[in-house]
């Protein structure tokens, strides 16, 4: 378990490289300070059970701002001109993840529990590639039956993610399960439409 949650991320990266990836390896060293400024601060949420704080805690901590971090960043860093208009969000923001995911890895606990070793870093997946591939749709076609659509994806993939993880924590594992191939289904499209792009 620890194996994939170290490899997953950097694999996919490789899998589904991508034109206009060139500024995206600026995103490990930045990802490792991200690492380093958690490591001091500590968990931004202080939890209680298994109600609501228990949920913003993934939210924050674990399933969902991590994700959300680096894919702001890159847009503020393309805004300013820094980087290109070419940037590929999803490449960015996973090699964002790669020195979390190692960190993880190393810290997952013991015995090896597959929620942060397999579930996490999957649904840290279905959120790096599924939000910048709607916001890909959006820009490809500008119409409302695409926007609609596209932006009730966007906010609706950190909600199922960090319901998915909040689900898993309180042994609700069927929930946990239905919600996580849920938010896998546009990165899982993502993925084959790169590999077709990609194979011509």
């Amino acid at each position: 378990m620890s194996l994939f949650c170290l490899l997953c991320i950097p694999l996919l990266y490789f899998l589904r490289r991508t034109p206009g990836e060139g500024k995206s390896i600026w995103a490990l060293p930045l990802g490792g300070l991200a690492v380093i400024f958690r490591y001091f601060t500590g968990s931004l949420v202080t939890t209680g059970g298994f109600g609501f704080s228990r949920w913003m805690s993934g939210f924050v901590d674990i399933a969902t701002l991590p994700v959300l971090v680096p894919l702001f960043a890159a847009l503020l860093l393309v805004m300013l001109r820094i980087f290109p208009d070419s940037l590929d969000y999803a490449g960015f923001t996973l090699l964002w993840l790669v020195p979390l995911a190692a960190i993880r890895s190393i810290s997952g606990g013991f015995p090896p529990s597959p929620l942060p070793l397999i579930f996490v870093p999957l649904l840290w997946i279905a959120q790096a590639l599924g939000i910048p591939f709607f916001i890909g749709w959006i820009l490809k076609k500008p119409r409302w039956y695409v926007i609609f659509p596209s932006v009730l994806g966007i906010a609706a993939l950190p909600f199922i993610a960090t319901t998915s993880w909040w689900a898993f924590f309180v042994q609700r594992s069927l929930l946990g399960f239905l919600l996580l191939i849920a938010s896998l289904i546009p990165a899982a499209i993502s993925i084959m439409l790169d590999l077709k792009t990609n194979n011509k």
